[in-house]
């Protein structure tokens, strides 16, 4: 499972999962924080430019914040990253 797939399937009380809640960690349960940090930059453009239940994968996401915003390729390619 990845990133995506997580962030579509976990709710809590019914409510899509809080992005600035979420940390990324490495297998020994370390925070990685630039990691965590470019995950909730995604995660908060996504908030604002993205319906995300309408999506089917990452690259749909990202497809959509292609044509939505100014964000440059190299931005983009790292969002797919952190999301796959």
């Amino acid at each position: 499972m990845n990133v995506y797939h997580a962030l579509k399937m976990i709710q809590i009380e019914h409510q899509p999962l809080n992005h600035r809640q979420v940390v990324i960690t490495d297998e020994n349960g370390k925070p990685l924080s630039q990691l965590t940090d470019l995950l909730c930059d995604c995660l908060s453009k996504i908030d604002l430019f993205v319906d995300l239940p309408s999506t089917d994968t990452a690259s749909d996401v990202i497809d959509d914040l292609h044509l939505l915003t100014p964000l440059p390729n190299d931005v983009l390619d790292e969002y797919q990253k952190v999301l796959d």
